[in-house]
């Protein structure tokens, strides 16, 4: 079943042709910003920009380290550089660079990766990026963003242009559905609440938002009432809607397509362990890689599937305190 049918979820096409719209769309209303490429902007969708503006288009080659390096001087000179290309490799690749000459100095460089997570597919495991949200947890002068649908991608875009500071936004290959209408907000570190529910708490971020929403359902169905926040600012989180859920639920799943270990699941585990510890359960990619296949085959082989967080959250919710 595609992500969100089970809803009534609007379908999309891929998300790389809504980043790709964003980015065009970020360049024609501010002058400033540039596209950096590692010769990938048919895939990630940034050739938008390149046909546009090809003035403020640089295709950097396969050389993502170069790439961040001339990010970072052209943000020192002003500009408002997207360096893009498939997460994996950016991340991967030029970390090093990332944390040095953007991090550490705090220079206003945006990421955009395609292609995160399991969304490679086929491809196998060397280009998927499951280890995105830990490497970056590791910086802290980083604003993540993980927009779950394609309006959330262009207000995502607008705000990294609008915040001063290195920002991250995850990118997919894969089509999400549309969650949002165009007048939905987006506040950087302010979760967007998409179902109210007094029983259990389905914290999500990503491509895993439409699939809460539809393990949501799974529980209605059993009298269950399944809260759910779409966790878009991995950095920062929004503290005071999880300790709202915790207090309020009393139990919480966390569901992400990336490795659940320094993953956004440990962060909302760490924001409770300091004021409200609460019954937690956690999806996502377990200490693995994945092999290869379809989305839906990996899903389902790594338990990212509705009936698994639904699954988890009757674990939760078993184990409160009685």
């Amino acid at each position: 079943m595609p992500l969100g049918e089970r809803s009534g979820l609007k379908p999309a096409e891929q998300m790389r042709k809504y980043l790709g719209e964003a980015l065009l769309e970020a360049a024609r209303e501010n002058p400033q910003v540039v596209v950096l490429d590692g010769d990938l902007s048919n895939s990630t969708g940034a050739s938008t920009v390149r046909e546009a503006f090809p003035e403020r288009f640089f295709n950097m080659g396969i050389a993502e380290s170069n790439m961040v390096s001339v990010s970072a001087g052209l943000a020192a000179c002003g500009y408002i550089p997207f360096a893009t290309s498939l997460t994996t490799f950016l991340l991967c690749n030029a970390y090093d660079q990332i944390r040095l000459s953007v991090a550490i100095a705090g220079l206003n460089v945006k990421l955009a990766g395609s292609h995160s997570g399991l969304t490679t597919g086929r491809e196998g495991p060397s280009s998927m990026s499951i280890e995105d949200f830990s490497l970056l947890g590791g910086l802290p002068t980083f604003t993540i963003l993980v927009p779950s649908d394609p309006i959330m991608m262009r207000k995502a875009v607008k705000a990294a242009v609008e915040h001063v500071g290195p920002v991250f936004i995850r990118s997919s290959r894969e089509a999400m559905p549309y969650i949002y209408d165009e007048n939905a907000p987006f506040a950087i570190g302010k979760a967007n609440l998409l179902r109210q529910g007094k029983d259990v708490t389905i914290i999500a971020c990503g491509l895993m938002v439409a699939v809460a929403l539809d393990a949501a359902l799974i529980l209605a169905e059993e009298g269950i009432q399944a809260r759910v926040l779409d966790m878009h600012t991995l950095r920062p989180l929004d503290d005071a809607a999880i300790k709202a859920a915790a207090w309020e639920t009393g139990a919480i799943v966390t569901a992400e397509e990336q490795l659940i270990r320094g993953g956004m699941g440990s962060a909302v585990a760490q924001v409770l362990a300091e004021c409200c510890p609460t019954p937690m359960r956690f999806v996502g990619l377990k200490d693995e890689y994945p092999c290869s296949g379809s989305l839906e085959e990996l899903m389902r082989k790594y338990h990212l599937m509705p009936e698994d967080v639904a699954k988890a959250a009757r674990q939760a919710i078993a184990a409160k305190v009685r």
